[in-house]
């Protein structure tokens, strides 16, 4: 095993420079880094991660928290993954490791033992929920001083780091698009009020209807909790609503795909019968029958961003200062929601 003794001979620097090369510490002129760097390449040095780690007095690791749902497949869920897939891209592209860490709702939420126990140098937030015991702990974090950033979250009133999309907008274009097929009586899906992003697909969905002056029916106002299976059981609801009912939107493409499932065993097909758009534009809505209408939302960049700015800080010893990165949404029309296709039944 090579040392950095020898690489030091080899550049004919001290092991000292070696050390802060590879350590990132102190002033450098560049020819001397330039050096060491060609020296340890030629040698094939590879530092001791541990003993980088201790040096710099960080354990190279940013930490991911998740929510822990029993019998619930969160790597399986497109948000949770393509979040966590633009996480680890930009995680690799800056030396970094991951750590993932599950959460109960209903546990404590001590966010900064991770911290304390030095497993982690900053933490990203995924399916944060606005309850007392969460604003409780992330205002700790931040008392503390420990870098975090939430992902599609945020906090009335607080002003945390965060990367969230622009959902009102979305959900706005969503139903305005309903609305030039021609769709009057457009009953909305949505997820709880919990999270921001079902606050603010609300606000869209409203805002569409009043500004085509078109009313807002409550109880067309259905809620579930983003599963395939509280859209399933929605439809039942709904089926008794059909004759009110030209079209629906749902706040996520897994319920809009258990919606149709649950309302096409009642012999009411979307597509045909009533138009439906998703939220999200997962590899689900391509492949469901009819393809699913939906609204295009960038979780892999929202990864890549959440994680670039709360290492940005680590990486360059600064404090991570509040900032609300919001990124465009977009919707894609299938066939699910064109007028055309969606003439519906005259059966009661």
């Amino acid at each position: 095993m090579v040392t950095r003794k020898e690489v030091a001979e080899l550049a004919k620097v001290s092991e000292a420079t070696v050390s802060r090369v590879f350590n990132g510490i102190g002033p450098m002129k560049p020819t001397t880094k330039a050096r060491v760097l060609e020296a340890a390449e030629l040698l094939k040095y590879h530092p001791n991660a541990i003993a980088q780690s201790f040096a710099r007095r960080r354990s190279g690791n940013l930490g991911v928290v998740l929510p822990y749902m029993p019998k619930v497949h969160l790597f399986s869920a497109y948000y949770f993954s393509e979040i966590l897939s633009g996480i680890a891209e930009q995680v690799r592209e800056l030396g970094y490791d991951l750590l993932l860490s599950l959460m109960k709702p209903d546990e404590s939420l001590d966010y900064a033992s991770l911290y304390r126990s030095q497993k982690v140098d900053a933490c990203v937030i995924l399916g944060a929920r606005d309850t007392p015991g969460q604003r409780e702990s992330l205002m700790h974090l931040q008392e503390q001083g420990y870098p975090f950033c939430l992902v599609n979250q945020r906090f009335e009133g607080l002003s945390f780091h965060e990367v969230d999309a622009d959902h009102v907008e979305g959900s706005y274009q969503a139903v305005r698009h309903l609305q030039d097929e021609g769709f009057r009586k457009i009953a909305f899906l949505n997820g709880s009020l919990g999270y921001s992003n079902s606050v603010d697909r609300l606000e869209g969905y409203k805002k569409a209807m009043q500004d085509a002056k078109l009313e807002v029916a409550p109880e067309l106002l259905l809620e579930g909790n983003y599963s395939r299976k509280s859209g399933y059981e929605a439809a039942s609801r709904l089926w008794e609503l059909r004759d009110q009912v030209e079209a629906v939107f749902a706040a996520n493409d897994r319920m809009a795909i258990g919606l149709m499932q649950g309302l096409r065993e009642r012999g009411w097909v979307g597509g045909r019968d009533f138009a439906v758009i998703g939220c999200d534009d997962s590899d689900a809505a391509k492949l469901s029958d009819p393809p699913l209408s939906s609204i295009s939302v960038p979780f892999f960049e929202m990864g890549k961003e959440a994680a670039r700015g709360v290492l940005a800080g680590v990486l360059h010893g600064e404090a991570v200062h509040p900032a609300h990165i919001k990124l465009p949404t977009q919707v894609v029309v299938r066939q699910s929601s064109k007028r055309n296709q969606a003439n519906r039944s005259q059966k009661s």
